[in-house]
């Protein structure tokens, strides 16, 4: 694997630390700014809106840039905007500079994925997918609980400015180790803007977005209220949600880990067990909430299953986009993003309709059941058609692609 690929891990820790690190943070948020639960845990939704809207428009102002040229700025930029959200007093102005800081990261996360793939063959290229989003899962493991002790010491603006030095160096890595041209070959030409959108019109593609948005609804939603779901209803104390959240972070390097060494040969196994044990995951946290013992055990294991099978589907939308090289990572960043602003919403919802902190949760277990329906019309819809063109041959003796 080239040392570059790690360096685009590192850059997206240090963004994925952002991203991320609101959930132990909220309530800080809400009491300094003078606003509610639901408005603090927002801002994770307005970061998420930033990455769906950024991702394909950065991806493609960034197709004449050198790829390098192209990360430095969205590096930048991400920089700038965490040191104002450091300074400002207003929560209009933190939630415009969520979105902008977003925006950035979506640009980043859509090079950078193009970027990984096109330094590997084929047989590498879920390896590689990993590495870059391991980057999000070291983020939970180190950086998210990090920043949450940081916010219970120093406030949560202490946060922001430990994101945007850490993001220092990841720039200067970047710097030295990124190739300066637009791909493998520094002199080829870009693909046609019309033939990377036909490509993103493929059969099955569109219902693996879906999914994809959906499952990571599931995670944000459950996710960005975790605080005060362990401090209010488990009963654990605010030095445990450093824990928890590290307990989560590392659960979801496993599963990536794992993801990374699979999807490239089983990604349609890989997706459905995930996708089957995460609604059951997310249900017995829900039932299971009110237990300090059985919420820790949970924890892990439900980060393994996210992000073991977030990792799976951008593989396969990967594969699936082969002909868009670069908007294929910029849809696959809309479709993670989409989910990200959706469940704090709906979990957000929930909580002031008064349903109480396990509300977001189930909210989590609906989304799920939601993905699952999706997945499984979809494979019918394939099975059928796959029968119409050849009737005579079992199903058993079709690909895995074919049953997806």
């Amino acid at each position: 694997m080239p040392f570059a690929v790690y360096v685009l891990g590192l850059a997206v820790f240090a963004q994925g630390t952002s991203e991320f690190m609101l959930s132990g943070l909220v309530s800080g948020i809400a009491a300094d700014l003078d606003v509610s639960l639901s408005a603090a845990g927002l801002l994770t939704s307005a970061f998420a809106i930033g990455m769906v809207v950024g991702a394909p428009l950065m991806a493609l102002a960034g197709r004449a840039w050198p790829r390098r040229r192209a990360l430095l700025l969205f590096l930048a930029v991400f920089v700038a905007v965490h040191v104002v959200g450091a300074l400002t007093p207003s929560y209009e102005v933190l939630l415009v500079t969520r979105f902008v800081g977003a925006l950035a990261n979506a640009g980043f996360w859509a090079v950078a994925l193009t970027t990984a793939i096109a330094m590997v063959p084929d047989r590498l290229k879920g390896r590689a997918t990993a590495v870059v989003v391991g980057g999000v899962t070291i983020a939970c493991v180190v950086g998210v609980p990090a920043g949450a002790v940081l916010g219970e010491h120093w406030g949560w603006r202490s946060a922001f400015w430990a994101v945007a030095i850490v993001s220092l160096p990841a720039f200067l890595a970047v710097l030295r180790s990124i190739p300066g041209g637009r791909g493998t070959d520094p002199g080829a030409a870009p693909v046609p803007v019309r033939d990377e959108l036909r490509a993103l019109t493929g059969p099955g593609l569109r219902p693996v977005l879906l999914t994809m948005a959906l499952v990571q609804g599931a995670t944000f939603c459950a996710f960005s209220y975790l605080e005060p779901l362990l401090t209010r209803e488990t009963g654990l104390g605010a030095g445990w949600v450093p824990v928890s959240l590290a307990l989560f972070g590392a659960g979801s390097f496993a599963g990536v880990t794992v993801a990374g060494r699979f999807a490239d040969a089983r990604p349609v196994a890989v997706v459905a067990t995930g996708m089957t044990a995460l609604t059951l995951g997310w249900a017995a946290l829900a039932l299971a909430a009110g237990s300090p013992v059985l919420a820790l055990v949970l924890i892990p294991l439900l980060g393994m299953l996210a992000f073991g099978t977030g990792t799976a589907l951008i593989t396969r939308v990967l594969g699936l986009a082969a002909g868009a090289p670069t908007l294929a990572g910029a849809f696959s960043t809309t479709a993670f993003n989409l989910g990200a602003a959706v469940g704090p919403w709906a979990g957000g919802l929930a909580l002031d309709a008064g349903f109480g902190y396990r509300a977001p949760v189930w909210v989590s277990v609906l989304l799920m059941a939601l993905a699952l329906l999706v997945a499984a019309s979809t494979a019918k819809g394939r099975r059928s058609r796959a029968g119409e063109r050849r009737p005579s041959e079992p199903v058993a003796h079709r690909s895995a692609h074919e049953r997806l």
